[in-house]
């Protein structure tokens, strides 16, 4: 897969994009957790979201925040990682103009970071959201949802626990005119150290009903 370097609000930013050939192929980013808690684009369940996304014929883009690999900066709260998703998702619009779709994908704090991004970019027509750390940040920008998407979170998440996810999804699901999805991984923590297929397999599941596709097994990629 191509290391890339693309220019982000403060310097170069750091990327693995992974294009399909097809010029209108949709496109999806995926963001990776906390930069101060070890996050990283090659965090496993952003390395497992990306080549799901792949397999089911996106072009994918998971890149490092600022201050973090090669990238660029330093960690900004939240505030400069947005505008980096923002240059990450220019990016790939510049590198696939014509792509049919966009969905943003997003795990822990980079969850957060991409249901701001879905409230900016209009052309985003979808959202993965797994396990969004809805103790740890106010979701309450969401008002309304401008998309359909699906939020999954861990039965045993310690950092975001269930009971917190349940009550960000239920304000969710009352909004008009889109259809929240939420799934809980029995046995999972946050980090999916049990139930990494099983999450992996409920994100496919949803992704192949959303765009029509037919039901198969996953198969298993490597980088």
């Amino acid at each position: 897969m191509p290391e890339v370097i693309f220019a982000g609000p403060e310097g170069r930013l750091e990327g693995r994009y992974h294009p399909q050939k097809s010029k209108e192929s949709p496109i999806a980013i995926i963001l990776h957790p906390h930069p101060k808690y070890g996050g990283t684009m090659n965090n496993r369940v952003v390395y497992e979201l990306h080549y799901l996304f792949h397999r089911l014929g996106f072009s994918c883009l998971r890149f490092n925040f600022r201050g973090v690999g090669r990238s660029q900066g330093e960690f900004d709260q939240g505030v400069g990682e947005l505008s980096d998703a923002a240059s990450a998702l220019d990016y790939l619009q510049q590198n696939k103009p014509d792509a049919r779709g966009c969905w943003v994908v997003g795990f822990s704090f980079g969850a957060y970071i991409g249901m701001q991004l879905l409230m900016r970019r209009p052309e985003i027509n979808g959202f993965i959201s797994v396990s969004p750390p809805a103790t740890m940040y106010d979701f309450s920008f969401l008002a309304p949802c401008p998309s359909s998407g699906l939020i999954v979170n861990g039965e045993r998440d310690k950092v975001s626990p269930p009971a917190d996810v349940a009550k960000f999804v239920d304000k969710l699901q009352k909004q008009k005119g889109i259809t929240i999805t939420h799934e809980t991984i029995a046995g999972a923590n946050h980090f999916y150290e049990t139930g990494m297929d099983e999450m992996i397999g409920t994100v496919e599941t949803y992704m192949r009903k959303s765009l029509g596709l037919p039901m198969v097994a996953a198969s298993v990629d490597t980088e």
